[in-house]
């Protein structure tokens, strides 16, 4: 049964509803974009106060493996609770956490409390909360591009983020940033109130009926989430994003240890390459991905993604200073910009869009996998082989990937 589309009604809908819609928009992509920059503040608070309470690699990597499990938890969850009660209650639960969170952040002055801070980490879904919004309000066709620009957002995010997180923890200490990004995910709570519809799902207000609201529609119905993965399609593209993901996903989470102890920067040099990073991205999104899926397939475009990332580890292999790392920074974002806008717009045409927030949800799950996984391989992988053993499982992993796409897609094509 074909799924309706959010706006099938009328191809041309009349200028307010046009201009209503894009104000929604815009204020979605202000939130996500305020959601990753508290998210990079706290990323350049956690390791030095993870070291100056005497962490070491093995148990920040105990530390962040709690916040994947925390978030992979609760990532369907909310999904599903967003698909339930719509998104501005999804995303208001979300800012409200984050509030938590960051005051939690503030107060750690021990180990317990460093670890306790995390707990609200799982109703902690803005990103996909957002992307859930987007996905609703805009056609299936221009899904790919409209989901670029809350990457374009995160860039954003992860150059304001690191360098006003950097600034203000070295200029001022820990506790004010902490209670810096707590004020400013307290703002972004106002800002869902007043301007994100209750509901973005037009067959949530038209097709309601009773049973979605009883027992099958529960939002711990783990029946009704764990279905998604036998549409066509989902489960290929699931165990493709794992697998390809994981490499990338364990150098992410070692990322701030290989800045300070592989790197040897300070928390501000830190902020710094992280907003050059955050600015690679903003070009990306902004400028390359919306012409890239304009202009071709999304299943060449996940080939081309999967392919790039076992360069890219290939050059990982061989890095040996910040310098090069930079230049590898522009095929890595490229990649990962890619796979994961491809990946995710492929997943929710998947589904009924009456499912896009569960998709999403699990999704970010993924994510939150990876991250639960990768701090325990990655501390591993660094004290046993150094920087380079990142670069080479990367490089092995997606070649392989990247093989069985190639075969899969030449079969499908005879």
């Amino acid at each position: 049964m074909s799924d309706p589309k959010p706006h099938s009604k009328t191809n041309t809908p009349d200028p307010e509803s046009a201009n209503k819609l894009n104000r929604v928009l815009g204020i979605t992509y202000l939130i996500a974009t305020l959601d990753i920059t508290w998210l990079f503040v706290q990323f350049s608070i956690t390791p030095y106060l993870a070291k100056r309470l005497g962490f070491d690699t093995l148990w920040f990597g105990y530390l962040q493996t709690m916040v994947g499990v925390i978030q992979l938890l609760g990532g369907p969850i909310f999904g599903r609770f967003a698909d339930l009660f719509g998104a501005r209650t999804a995303l208001a639960l979300s800012s409200l956490a984050s509030v938590v969170y960051f005051i939690l952040l503030a107060v750690a002055n021990s180990v317990p409390m460093l670890f306790l801070h995390k707990l609200p980490a799982i109703f902690m879904h803005a990103l996909p909360g957002t992307q859930m919004v987007v996905a609703d309000l805009t056609e299936p066709e221009k899904r790919a591009a409209a989901l670029a620009k809350l990457g374009l957002c995160f860039g954003f995010g992860m150059i304001t983020g690191s360098s006003l997180g950097g600034t203000l923890s070295t200029r001022y200490g820990e506790t004010f940033a902490a209670c810096v990004a707590a004020a400013g995910s307290l703002f972004s709570f106002v800002l869902v109130l007043k301007f994100i519809p209750k509901h973005t799902k037009k067959q949530t207000i038209e097709n309601d009926d009773s049973s979605e609201r009883g027992v099958a529609g529960s939002v711990f119905n783990l029946a009704k989430i764990a279905r998604l993965v036998n549409f066509p399609g989902v489960t290929k593209i699931f165990t493709v994003k794992i697998i390809s993901g994981l490499p990338g996903g364990v150098f992410q989470v070692m990322f701030s240890i290989i800045a300070m102890d592989f790197f040897q920067l300070e928390a501000e040099q830190t902020g710094y390459l992280m907003a050059y990073i955050g600015i690679i991205q903003m070009v990306i999104q902004g400028g390359v991905i919306g012409r890239l899926t304009s202009k071709f397939s999304e299943n060449l475009l996940l080939l081309f993604s999967v392919g790039l990332t076992s360069l890219v580890g290939l050059m990982q292999m061989l890095m040996t200073s910040v310098v090069q790392f930079c230049f590898i920074v522009i095929p890595m974002m490229l990649s990962l910009s890619v796979f994961n806008v491809i990946t995710d717009s492929i997943l929710t045409k998947s589904v009924p869009s009456s499912d896009t927030g569960t998709m999403l949800g699990m999704c970010a799950s993924v994510q939150s996998l990876l991250r639960t996984m990768g701090p325990t391989i990655g501390g591993f992988l660094y004290q046993t082989y150094g920087v380079a053993s990142f670069g080479c499982i990367q490089f092995c992993i997606n070649f392989l990937v990247f093989s069985y796409l190639l075969k899969s897609s030449r079969i499908k094509n005879k």
